[in-house]
């Protein structure tokens, strides 16, 4: 019997509640049977942010869904270190578990990016590419994709993290124990 597993790649840094709305919308609208957090180590198109280390991004993320069923991490891409490909993380992840099929979840602003992506078409072919509406984005795409509306909310790490670096609230934005975490660490303080 062939699991059903979505993966939601990001840096995660922050995870907040968006993050959380896009994993359980996606894990009852496709009745998957987990979806599955995977912080990237140097995501290609991204900016190595410095103050935030892997770990303390791997331990948000569990402390986000540590109560949450069917919620669960994968640190495949931490583990591996160097740049990540989602092309090679899914090889890797379709060697380990051979009887899984993966649902690998994008945000609205990734689907116009689609055709930049290292082996987009074989790996459309591999796994079946999930988009999510973002606020202001197109959401067109010539590839194969199962495209999902649901409740969208105009927020991200980046607005998070200001927020936390300008002593203002993160109140419902952030999960209550990723919050306390980020205090106790003194993570996102003006530097």
């Amino acid at each position: 019997m062939s699991k059903k597993v979505g993966i939601l790649g990001g840096t995660f840094n922050p995870p907040h509640m968006g993050h959380l709305i896009i994993a359980n919308e996606v894990l009852h609208g496709l009745n998957l049977d987990e979806v599955r957090f995977m912080p990237n180590a140097t995501p290609p198109h991204k900016k190595k942010d410095e103050h935030v280390s892997e770990a303390n991004r791997l331990k948000m993320v569990k402390l986000a869904i540590r109560d949450i069923p069917k919620m669960n991490v994968e640190s495949i891409e931490l583990e591996r270190g160097g740049t990540s490909y989602t092309f090679d993380t899914m090889e890797l992840l379709q060697e380990r578990e051979p009887t899984t099929t993966f649902f690998f979840i994008i945000g609205g602003d990734q689907v116009e990016y689609l055709p930049n992506w290292h082996r987009i078409d074989e790996l459309v072919k591999k796994v079946q590419i999930v988009g999510v509406p973002r606020p202001n984005n197109t959401f067109e795409t010539a590839y194969p994709i199962i495209k999902l509306n649901i409740p969208q909310i105009e927020l991200s790490s980046t607005i998070v993290r200001n927020r936390l670096q300008n002593g203002k609230t993160t109140k419902f934005l952030l999960p209550e124990s990723v919050r306390d975490f980020i205090q106790r660490e003194k993570l996102y303080e003006s530097q």
